[in-house]
């Protein structure tokens, strides 16, 4: 067992402002709108100077972000990525439309910050990647922000330095209880609006919710699945829509020894997000801003002996001494974390840690499982 890293990596540390980088923003919709929000609080490294919406209603929501009167309006992507003055341009757009607004701004000379999934089809991954490689001095982050908190970041330190010894399973749930359906002005607008309940534009639970887990296990334990199997249904929400309500996702790690169950349901929202990771020696139970470690019992006395050694790493235990804590700061949106790490990369030219590679296995493996979903078949990761 090796002792643990810091709790905040060096990532998350703020960076030596050199220059103001030039934003667009592509899609102005609650995820649009957040980011902006977040660039907001990082004023040194990042301005707004252009937003870009098909939808009136949207564009019009530039109003609750502050003076905006400098703000370019664009309706149309490829005018947007054409324009001189902006450096990056924040895609998040619906998932179908990410290869061509990431094609078009790449080609235009653009660093860019993609949202999760990274595409919407495996083929889309593939040429997307080789399109990159030819403009290998643009930063490509894409939007997998667990890998840049300081709580996954300490996750990913007890898996590596053995904590939980040989881990062989994950179980992932992301549940609610709505209908995952947004107010439409117009029927018309229906599509567009509501484009996740539509496997043209979505990837549906599986791309929007359960692809950060995916890729948080496919970093934390240097892996991909090497097989998918998936099933669901609209087992609640008869609506019209296509994709499922209630979805569950079986993947297999052989090269680690591993299953991983992930699952999401929009009709219970009882435990509302689990995410456990089980090894011989203990298990990880972790929420979205919080963690614990709970040590196998024989594993116990171990720990506390490891514990008290002079320089070792203290541990944050529990009042019953049976549970650790694994993070007890406050934190941050992780997508602060994450365009901390996005400057640092552009000055330095450096590959971030959710980058065009990885981003682009998640999204593969995504992609298989929404295929198992619609065909019932077990997929072969190649």
């Amino acid at each position: 067992m090796v002792s643990l890293a810091s709790t905040i990596p060096a990532f998350a540390i703020h960076q030596a402002i050199k220059k103001t980088y030039k934003v667009g923003i592509l899609g102005y919709g609650s995820r649009g709108t957040g980011l902006h929000d977040v660039i907001n609080n990082l004023p040194e490294y990042f301005e707004v100077n252009a937003v870009c919406d098909t939808l009136d209603f949207r564009l019009a929501a530039l109003k609750n972000h502050g003076d905006t009167s400098k703000i370019k309006q664009y309706k149309e992507h490829r005018q947007m990525a054409e324009d001189k003055n902006l450096d990056i341009i924040f895609i998040c757009t619906p998932l179908s439309m990410h290869f061509e607004h990431a094609k078009t701004a790449i080609e235009n000379g653009k660093h860019i910050y993609l949202e999760k999934a990274m595409t919407h089809t495996a083929q889309e991954s593939i040429a997307l990647q080789k399109i990159a490689s030819n403009h290998p001095k643009q930063t490509i982050q894409i939007g997998h922000q667990y890998r840049y908190s300081p709580l996954y970041f300490k996750v990913k330190d007890y898996i590596q330095a053995g904590y939980l010894g040989k881990v062989t399973q994950v179980e992932v749930r992301w549940d609610r209880n709505n209908n995952w359906r947004r107010h439409v002005p117009s029927p018309e607008l229906e599509r567009m609006i509501n484009w996740r309940m539509y496997h043209e534009y979505s990837g549906g639970l599986a791309a929007e919710l359960l692809s950060h887990q995916v890729d948080f296990i496919n970093w934390a334990f240097e892996t991909q699945p090497n097989s998918l199997f998936a099933t669901g249904g609209i087992d609640y929400f008869k609506d019209g829509r296509e994709t499922h309500d209630n979805v569950q996702i079986l993947a297999r790690y052989e090269d680690a020894g591993m299953i991983g169950n992930f699952g999401a349901t929009c009709s219970n929202a009882h435990e509302g997000y689990v995410f456990k990771i089980r090894g011989n020696k203990g298990t990880i139970s972790l929420f979205f801003n919080d963690g614990y470690f709970y040590p196998e019992e024989n594993h116990i006395e171990e720990l506390q002996q490891v514990d008290g050694v002079s320089g070792a790493t203290k541990l944050n235990w529990m009042e019953d001494k049976k549970a650790i804590r694994l993070i007890d700061e406050p934190l941050k949106d992780g997508s602060y974390y994450a365009l901390i790490d996005f400057y640092r990369c552009i000055e330095e030219q450096a590959l971030p840690y959710s980058n065009i590679i990885n981003g682009g296995q998640t999204a593969i493996a995504i992609a298989m499982a929404n295929e198992s979903l619609r065909d019932g078949q077990l997929k072969q990761w190649g």
